[in-house]
């Protein structure tokens, strides 16, 4: 390759699957560039569930050996992934095992508790704004309390996942703004952690890196990294962190009324605004006030996505999403759905079975078919877009018209147009790596800024 060429190496880590893709900007546009993907499953040992960090490391400095092999010069590196977990590091700068995975069912039943002794569930929202969901940081952190959790006892800091993988490849300790949004620990308002919420799970703000905002340049890889890789000493960037907020950094600024969804394991469907939307209807509504690109605020809500399908599929076999789709295409409308944020859809066993108690708890029929419960599934998700679109109409402060997909969801021409049928608006799409290219658009920024 062109060794005069800028080139960009974003990490795009999803909770079902990893990419690296390169990027570079060619007639003023960012060409990509697919270097490396890998499965990133959820590890179920010791009576809990995890995510394998040093796995995902090791994806990093493959895909950066990569590169070296290719006599590829990055101008700098970004990594991105989905929110609320986190990892422990010790005194000694040792990471205390592997984190949880937010599908661990240690949180399922600790937000009532948590109101009850802690703080009422009226005062959390105030201070962030955050939708409730058991997975949160926050009830994370006062579950592991409860438990007597060890790495936790003996942590020093908290690093959130794009924290803890720059972390190992810079030895820096940061918390990125837009990932620690997701935590419900953060006050959107003071753009910082909230100390109230903190002591309530025994932890201080010492506990946690400099707040760091998108384009940051951290620090360059460390001396090991270099030796291992065959790299130089290139600079690793703070990009949006969260995979969302990187995502919706490439939906159109304007026209103003745009409602973003977000669409892969989980729909993420909102707008963006300058200030946050706090009150009771976003309370009584469970909505969410993340932090996005230039001090932005994503208000939005967290939905199941492709999650139910992916888990289906899985169990058949993993046949094409051409087939399955296809054939759901020929279907006709399915005369009853579901709702897909049920929590008995959280991480059962068999997903197929879980639907099908589902509808027998309803006293309806289960679809007989695979086709037809693959159309059963998207109507599903299409009706409750649906109703969610309707509540941002209601709650946003400009008018609300039509939809913008991006993410992998937005190549599922059958969903695209269920959604367009049931929300009676223009859907149109955008990048179906638009997390990678969110991730790109950061990098080249914060180069072109630190000239």
């Amino acid at each position: 390759m062109n060794n005069e060429q800028c080139y960009y190496l974003a990490v795009d880590l999803g909770a079902t699957s990893g990419r690296t893709i390169l990027g570079w900007e060619h007639d003023g546009a960012i060409e990509m560039k697919e270097l490396t993907r890998f499965d990133n499953p959820i590890i179920e040992a010791t009576g809990h569930f995890y995510w394998d960090i040093y796995a995902l490391y090791h994806e990093i400095i493959k895909a950066l050996q990569l590169t070296a092999r290719q006599h590829i010069t990055l101008s700098s590196i970004g990594i991105d992934t989905w929110g609320c977990d986190f990892v422990c590091l010790g005194h000694d700068g040792q990471l205390l095992r592997n984190p949880f995975s937010y599908r661990d069912p240690h949180t399922a039943t600790v937000m009532d508790t948590y109101f009850e002794k802690a703080l009422p569930k009226e005062t959390v929202y105030e201070k962030t704004g955050v939708q409730f969901m058991p997975f949160n940081s926050l009830f994370q952190l006062y579950a592991m309390r409860q438990d007597g959790n060890s790495a936790l006892a003996q942590a020093d800091k908290i690093l959130f996942m794009p924290d803890a993988l720059i972390y190992m490849l810079t030895g820096k300790v940061i918390c990125e703004y837009t990932v620690a949004s997701t935590s419900q620990i953060l006050n959107p308002h003071t753009h910082d952690l909230d100390e109230d919420l903190l002591r309530t799970v025994g932890l201080t703000r010492s506990h946690f890196g400099p707040m760091t905002m998108p384009g940051t340049v951290v620090d360059t890889l460390t001396d090991e990294v270099q030796r291992i890789t065959g790299q130089t000493a290139i600079p690793v960037v703070a990009v949006a962190g969260h995979d969302t907020a990187s995502a919706v950094a490439t939906v159109p600024a304007d026209p103003a009324g745009l409602v973003f969804l977000s669409s892969g394991t989980w729909s993420l469907m909102g707008i963006v605004t300058p200030q946050p939307i706090i009150n009771e209807r976003s309370y009584e509504l469970n909505f969410t006030n993340e932090g996005g690109l230039n001090s932005t605020t994503r208000f939005l809500k967290n939905l199941c996505g492709m999650w139910i399908y992916e888990r289906c599929r899985e169990e058949w076999g993993k046949p094409s999403h051409d087939e399955l789709i296809g054939g759901a295409s020929e279907c006709p409308p399915s005369p009853h759905t579901f709702n897909p944020d049920d929590a008995c859809f959280a991480n059962p066993p068999s997903m197929t079975q879980a639907i099908s108690d589902y509808f027998n708890r309803q006293g309806l029929p289960m679809p007989e078919t695979r086709a037809a419960l693959v159309r059963c599934i998207f109507d599903s998700l299409a009706q409750r877009y649906k109703q969610v679109y309707e509540w941002l109409k209601e709650l946003s402060p400009y008018p609300v018209d039509g939809i913008y997909i991006i993410g992998g969801g937005s190549r599922n021409q059958l969903l695209n147009r269920l959604t367009a049928e049931a929300c009676g608006c223009t859907v149109s799409c955008g990048y179906s790596e638009a997390t990678a290219y969110g991730n790109l658009t950061v990098q080249i920024a914060s180069r072109k800024n630190n000239k």
